[in-house]
């Protein structure tokens, strides 16, 4: 008889073994392994076309892998619709945040989720909604602004506070700095601070180096649809970082080094 040893802060929520994605002939990704922990930043960083976005889908449900395993606390599960996604505890806020322009604050975070039988209660609702925001110490002039009135960092931090309204487990985000300035930027990287206080595992996918190194615990590269490196921040340098996105470390001059290198020792 095997007993399985219980469930601690050292082991992954989410694991995805050999994940393979096809679309046709195009094989999107390819045996991809993927640890998400609580309380951690895991950046997911790559070249246009590395399977960043392909990955983020499959953890939201939009589109089911072709084949390999999701474990949930060790539990295996499957991933087949964006309500799974949900059900398991993950949230995902996209590049395009999916907000309502002419809607308040109030009404985005609690759109579809409204509180209140007969009749909505508005009062509840701006009340959690202001709890909510406190909570990621996010600096918002108003819950009933509506969301046209918003800067784009005001924006995004509508988006993650909308995320959390269901207590998820991880919270994976697309992109979350795009198009921003520096102030607004600075904003959205406490917010994953707060979300990571919060014990929250955050999936960050991000083409910007410094946002990585100033908010990740963990970065994992992949290229061409593989993994290429899975490192601890503290571990690694901004050019180790460069080099496994961009292969450089893995290339025929680098290989016909390593094989003349390699005959030298044996002689």
């Amino acid at each position: 008889m095997t007993v399985e040893s219980p469930v601690t802060e050292d082991t992954p929520m989410f694991s995805l073994r050999n994940i393979s994605k096809s679309f046709g002939a195009v094989n999107a990704l390819t045996e991809v392994d993927l640890d998400i922990y609580p309380g951690e930043v895991v950046a997911i960083v790559g070249d246009n076309g590395a399977g960043k976005s392909t990955l983020v889908k499959i953890l939201a449900g939009v589109h089911p892998a072709t084949s390999g395993e999701i474990f949930f606390e060790r539990e295996k599960v499957s991933i087949n619709s964006p309500s799974d996604s949900r059900e398991l505890g993950i949230a995902t806020v996209f590049q395009d945040l999916a907000l309502c322009d002419n809607l308040d604050v109030v009404a985005n975070l609690f759109l579809g989720r409204e509180v209140g039988t007969a009749a909505m209660n508005e009062v509840e609702m701006e009340q959690r909604s202001w709890e909510l925001l406190r909570q990621l110490s996010a600096k918002l002039p108003s819950v009933r602004t509506p969301i046209a009135s918003l800067s784009g960092g005001q924006r995004q931090t509508v988006a993650i506070a909308r995320s959390l309204i269901g207590e998820p487990s991880v919270v994976v985000l697309d992109e979350p700095t795009a198009a921003l300035g520096v102030a607004q930027t600075a904003e959205v990287l406490n917010l994953i601070e707060r979300l990571r206080e919060r014990g929250h595992g955050v999936v960050l996918i991000s083409h910007n180096m410094a946002d990585v190194q100033a908010v990740a615990d963990r970065v994992v590269v992949l290229r061409l649809g593989r993994n290429n490196g899975d490192f601890r921040m503290p571990d690694v340098s901004y050019e180790d970082i460069i080099a496994a996105i961009t292969g450089a470390t893995d290339n025929e001059v680098t290989r016909r080094a390593s094989a003349t290198s390699t005959e030298r020792r044996k002689k």
